[in-house]
């Protein structure tokens, strides 16, 4: 099957884009190149026979210039919950990459009638309740507190796909389920086949470490070279935890999703994630840095973030239903294969996240 992807040379895109390519499929994609580190994945994909181009999603010019295929997986996005409010990209330049983006993308599909494959986000779900969310610390992390009311949608595995998704959610979020909601509506009247994956955090060797999108390589790249780092809000303890997913996971469920029909519109989107057996915190991952690079000084900081929540763990028990798909690869894996990479590649966060 002939498979574009967007944002190929980005973490998640190059990952998916070797995975498929490796299960058989005619893989190229596009990029615009603008996140520091992407250009240092094209030459390895294209040692592996995937087309490259070069060309900007918010160009609806050069994404009539593209080849035809037979599904789009769009893996491009300013991924950052800080984005259009951190001073590195304005409100617009968000909504125009995230947003208007994806409707080219879609234009596109509908011109070849080619199935759109969305890798959306947790943070689709809203911050009110899970910012008031009560808890309880066990272990250095944070877990829901369930001798106490829970709001609608969180299971014991974590949020599944009910939980609210209203305002706020972030400007990021915001735009990702706008993008969500335009995707369906273009395949039920233009009629190809739409699938939303909103993905728990994502993390692997390679990933871009930057705090607000790279958690997991950020951290560890920044413990091993001793550069500063703090527990940002919740008390200073480090104590918020996210779920942990590497992103080759989701080839199984790719390759399904490229072989199946349309579905019902409630099945069309479901959580993939690590889910409860991969949720750390900041201070259980200092704890494995600790042991795997020697000691290195946190400093707590009780300041707050925007849009920062102190527990996001996914149910990924609905793709399991669907597509009989669970995560494959542990988060203890995914850490050594962050750090193995860390230490082979010293310059790593200057080069992918220059100050």
């Amino acid at each position: 099957m002939r498979i574009l992807i967007s944002g190929i040379c980005g973490f998640v895109g190059s990952t998916v884009a070797r995975a498929l390519q490796s299960a058989g499929h005619q893989v190229s994609g596009f990029d615009n190149f603008i996140r520091p580190g992407s250009e240092t994945n094209r030459a390895p994909l294209e040692k592996l026979d995937i087309k490259v181009l070069t060309a900007d999603l918010r160009d609806a010019r050069a994404m009539d210039t593209l080849p035809a295929a037979d599904f789009m997986v769009d893996a491009a996005a300013n991924a950052s919950v800080l984005a259009g409010v951190d001073g590195r990209t304005s409100s617009r330049e968000l909504v125009d990459h995230n947003l208007c983006g994806t409707i080219n993308v879609l234009e596109y599909c509908k011109a070849h009638q080619a199935g759109f494959i969305l890798l959306s986000t947790s943070r689709v779900y809203s911050i009110t309740p899970l910012a008031t969310l009560p808890t309880i610390v066990k272990n250095d992390a944070l877990a829901p507190d369930h001798s106490k009311p829970l709001p609608s949608g969180l299971t014991a595995a974590g949020l599944d796909e009910s939980f609210a998704t209203i305002t706020p959610v972030s400007l990021y979020g915001a735009t990702k389920l706008a993008s969500e909601a335009m995707a369906l509506e273009y395949g039920e009247t233009f009629g190809f086949p739409v699938f939303i994956n909103r993905c728990g955090v994502l993390a692997g060797a390679g990933q871009f470490g930057r705090a607000d999108q790279g958690i997991f390589a950020y951290w560890i790249n920044a413990w091993l070279r001793k550069q500063p780092l703090k527990y940002l809000g919740f008390g200073g303890h480090g104590h918020q935890v996210r779920d942990c997913l590497h992103p080759r996971d989701l080839l199984p469920v790719l390759e399904k999703q490229l072989a199946a029909p349309q579905l019902a519109p409630t099945d069309r989107i479901a959580n993939f994630s690590g889910g409860a057996a991969s949720a750390m915190s900041l201070k259980q991952l200092s704890v494995w840095c600790a042991r795997r690079f020697g000691p290195h000084h946190v400093v707590p900081d009780g300041t707050p973030r925007p849009f920062d929540i102190p527990w996001i763990v996914l149910d990924y028990a609905k793709a399991t239903r669907l597509w009989d798909w669970r995560p494959a690869t542990s988060t203890a894996a995914i850490l050594e294969e962050i750090a193995v990479h860390a230490e082979q590649n010293p310059g790593w966060l200057e080069l992918s996240a220059p100050r």
